[in-house]
């Protein structure tokens, strides 16, 4: 082997080996909470999206009897989504009848009590349902193809978010 080409064995050794510290940094540096969204049968992932405290998290659907918009509204507070309010249209089946509702904007609201590790949620083709995340919206029912699915948080590394950024 000439010196040349012992030269660029041994750059190729040194970028290889660059490559793998970055790589072991990133996948051990936590990045914070995550809120996934799983088929609730076989747990594959079908969302990965970074969260902080405070982040809103919306679920909206349309009644299946009613045909009025219905958006439960929860906070990120730790490793909990918090449920703080519930906004919709018309009462009906599965709504709050004997809570303290009040009248904002054309909507019945309310502010239920719940703090919640994990959510399971059965996307319907007539409800649409709809998650918000922070200022984004995903498709719940394109996503599952209208199957159950479990919300839970998680903490995550940086290159766990960043490959599932890539992926959504």
């Amino acid at each position: 082997m000439t010196d040349r080409q012992r030269r660029t064995v041994r750059l190729l050794l040194v970028v290889v080996a660059i490559g793998l510290a970055v790589t072991a940094v990133a996948a051990a540096t936590p990045a914070g909470r995550t809120l996934v969204v799983n088929d609730a049968s076989s747990g594959e992932k079908l969302l990965a999206t970074p969260v902080s405290n405070g982040t809103p998290v919306v679920l909206s659907y349309n009644h299946s009897v009613e045909k009025t918009p219905v958006h439960d509204i929860y906070v990120v507070r730790n490793d909990s989504l918090v449920m703080t309010g519930m906004e919709f249209q018309s009462y009906g089946w599965g709504l709050p009848a004997r809570a303290n509702v009040t009248r904002e904007n054309g909507s019945f609201t309310f502010d239920p009590q719940g703090r919640y590790e994990e959510l399971y949620v059965k996307p319907g083709r007539t409800a649409g349902h709809r998650l918000r995340v922070g200022n984004t919206s995903y498709d719940l029912v394109a996503r599952s193809d209208a199957e159950g699915v479990r919300l839970h948080l998680t903490e995550r590394s940086v290159l766990q978010n960043t490959l599932d950024t890539l992926d959504s």
